[in-house]
């Protein structure tokens, strides 16, 4: 991936060109966060009855049965046959299957806000990432962006309730950096795949995992039912988690990536908390002038980490 051209220096059809891409991408990390904001309210459902790591297998699961016959119907059957399903098991194994799992762990050792609040370093993490990858030269506006965002993220989460640190805080910290390396590398190991491949042969790979993580939990004696009978409720609110806020999301955020680098797309996943403000306004909920004032300074980063240097 090359460096991002500078439109002072390049001929105007060309910077146009670039803009556009900019625009796009900012648009679909948005509709990413939307989207994956949505998954929220529907998890909080199933957390009553369901064992964590069983929603995630199921989620998957049914996020697949809709990714599968899409990228054969967008691609083709070669494309599925041709495509690196070992490098994918890999990265999506590690990257989004560990890394979920991970969180998990973090929230039970801690709680979630704290893990929200590790969270919203992503974009440091991405930019770390991209940096030593040479694909990002670092300015005094990306610089900013960064720092605002993640303070914006800080701000959207803070109050909630008390941070906690130590073991949970480490899990947290390593799946945020699973997250953004897998995000960053479906990208660049899949140059031939369309978004809806790329996101379709990771998230297979982190099926794979979270299922062999599921039936070791099984074989200790850990819960791994549902407590209660399946049903209409529950699987439409899988449903949700798992088409709208997985499988859309992440067709839309590997876009994202794509297009602005991991770094920049990661700037948008601290705008989620007030996403889901929004949400549970519309059901109900109190506005929260706190999470409001997170995003706005969350966007600010991430128009300013996209300012073009002209010296």
């Amino acid at each position: 991936m090359a460096y991002s051209p500078d439109p002072a220096r390049i001929p105007a059809p060309v910077a146009g060109s670039a803009r556009q891409n900019i625009a796009s991408g900012n648009m679909l990390g948005m509709a990413a966060m939307m989207t994956w904001a949505a998954g929220f309210p529907a998890a909080e459902v199933l957390l009553q009855t369901w064992p964590s790591l069983t929603i995630i297998t199921a989620r998957l699961i049914m996020a697949l049965s809709v990714l599968f016959p899409l990228w054969l119907l967008v691609e083709g059957p070669s494309k599925i046959l041709s495509a690196n399903w070992p490098r994918a098991l890999v990265i999506g194994g590690f990257g989004f299957g560990l890394g979920t799992y991970l969180l998990l762990v973090a929230q039970a050792f801690t709680d979630p806000v704290t893990v929200a609040l590790v969270a919203s370093c992503a974009p440091l993490i991405g930019a770390i990432l991209e940096v030593r990858a040479k694909t990002r030269r670092l300015n005094k506006q990306f610089a900013f962006g960064v720092i605002a965002s993640i303070i914006g993220g800080i701000i959207a989460t803070s109050g909630l309730a008390p941070v906690q640190l130590g073991l949970g805080a480490m899990c947290a910290i390593l799946a945020t950096t699973l997250f953004t390396w897998a995000s960053m590398k479906t990208v660049q190991a899949f140059p031939d795949l369309g978004t809806v491949g790329r996101s379709t042969i990771t998230f297979t790979g982190a099926l794979v995992m979270v299922s062999t993580l599921l039936a070791g939990s099984a074989v200790l004696g850990f819960e791994v039912a549902p407590r209660v009978a399946i049903d209409m409720e529950q699987i439409g609110m899988l449903a949700i988690y798992a088409i709208v806020a997985m499988s859309v999301s992440q067709i839309m955020f590997i876009g994202a990536v794509d297009k602005l680098g991991v770094a920049v797309a990661t700037f948008h996943i601290n705008t989620a908390p007030f996403y889901v403000m929004v949400i549970m306004v519309l059901l109900g909920s109190a506005w929260n002038w706190t999470q409001a004032i997170g995003a706005a300074i969350v966007g600010l980063g991430v128009v300013a980490s996209q300012l073009q240097s002209r010296s």
